[in-house]
C-alpha cells in the first residue's frame, strides 16, 4: 500500500471514529483536517500522496470528526474526541497539523492536554469569531438547508481559493458540484455551526508548546488577520502568503515543507 496507508476506525464506548494511517516513522504527526462536505473514507491513498513530505519521518494519523455528532457539538468538544482517541492509541508527545476547523481544534487540544502535544502547527485557522467567518459560515448553512448546492460548491471555491485558481478551473465547477455535495446534510450543517464556537483567544497564553502559524493574507474564510493575531499572541514564529487565500494548503507547493522544516527544526 501506498506510503504503509491504511483506513481504521476506533469503536469506544461513547466514541466512533474514522481515522488513517499513514508513514513509516516513529514520531508521531496528528493531522486534524478543517471542515469539509465528506469524511476520509476512501480518502487513504490520496491524503497520504497529498502529505507524502512526512511519511519518512512519522506516523501519521488524520481523525475524521466523531460519528455520532450532537446538534450543539463544539470545536472543544471535538478536541477533547481528538485526545481520547489519542489516548486509546497510546499516541502521546505528538506533533500537532490543524488546517482550518482542525486549527480550531488543535488550540484546544494543546490547551486542555499539553501533555500530548510537543509542536503545533495552526494553518489559516482563527482562536476567535470575527465578522468575516460568521458571516461565510451562516451562508453556507443556510445554502445547504435550502439545498442549493451548485450555488453552496461555487461560493466555497470563491471563498477559499484564489481569483486565479477559481478563473482556472471554472470549467470544472460542474463536476465539483457532484463530488463536493454533503454526503450528511445535517452533520456538514452541525460541524459548520461549530466553527463559531471557537473562543480560544484569551487561553492562548497557556499553550507552552512550540508553535508555527501560517496563513494567507487573502483568506476569506476566517481572515488573514486571525493568523496574525494568533502569532503574536503566542509569540511565535508565523508565514503569511501574501497572494494566497484559505486553501493556500492546496495552492502553494511549498505549504507542506514549510511545515515539516519547522517541525524537524
Amino acid at each position: 500500500m501506498l506510503y504503509n496507508a491504511k483506513e481504521q476506525k476506533l469503536n469506544l464506548q461513547n466514541l466512533q471514529v474514522d481515522y488513517i494511517t499513514f508513514g513509516k516513522g516513529s514520531q508521531p504527526l496528528v493531522m486534524i483536517q478543517g471542515l469539509n462536505t465528506g469524511g476520509i473514507k476512501g480518502a487513504a491513498l490520496s491524503l497520504a500522496y497529498m502529505y507524502r513530505i512526512f511519511a519518512k519521518d512519522y506516523k501519521v494519523y488524520l481523525f475524521d470528526r466523531r460519528s455520532n455528532i450532537g446538534e450543539s457539538i463544539t470545536v472543544r468538544e471535538l478536541a477533547s474526541d481528538i485526545a481520547v482517541a489519542m489516548d486509546a492509541l497510546e499516541i502521546k508527545n505528538a506533533d500537532i497539523f490543524g488546517v482550518s476547523q482542525g486549527g480550531m481544534i488543535a488550540q484546544y487540544l494543546a490547551i486542555d492536554r499539553p501533555d500530548l502535544v510537543r509542536k503545533m502547527v495552526l494553518a489559516v485557522t482563527l482562536s476567535r469569531n470575527n465578522d468575516i467567518v460568521t458571516a461565510v459560515i451562516q451562508k453556507w448553512v443556510q445554502l445547504t438547508e435550502q439545498d442549493k448546492m451548485k450555488e453552496l460548491v461555487a461560493d466555497m471555491a470563491v471563498k477559499m481559493y484564489s481569483d486565479a485558481y477559481v478563473k482556472r478551473y471554472q470549467p470544472f465547477l460542474p463536476l465539483l458540484t457532484i463530488l463536493q455535495k454533503p454526503k450528511d446534510v445535517q452533520r456538514f450543517i452541525t460541524l459548520a455551526k461549530s466553527c463559531l464556537t471557537c473562543n480560544a483567544y484569551e487561553e492562548l497564553e497557556k499553550i507552552q508548546c512550540p508553535a508555527f502559524v501560517i496563513g494567507g493574507s487573502l483568506d476569506k474564510v476566517v481572515s488573514g488577520r486571525a493568523s496574525e493575531e494568533i502569532a503574536e499572541k503566542l509569540n511565535c514564529k508565523l508565514y503569511m502568503y501574501e497572494n494566497l487565500g484559505h486553501a493556500a494548503y492546496e495552492e502553494a507547493k511549498d505549504f507542506n515543507k514549510r511545515i515539516h522544516d519547522f517541525l524537524k527544526e
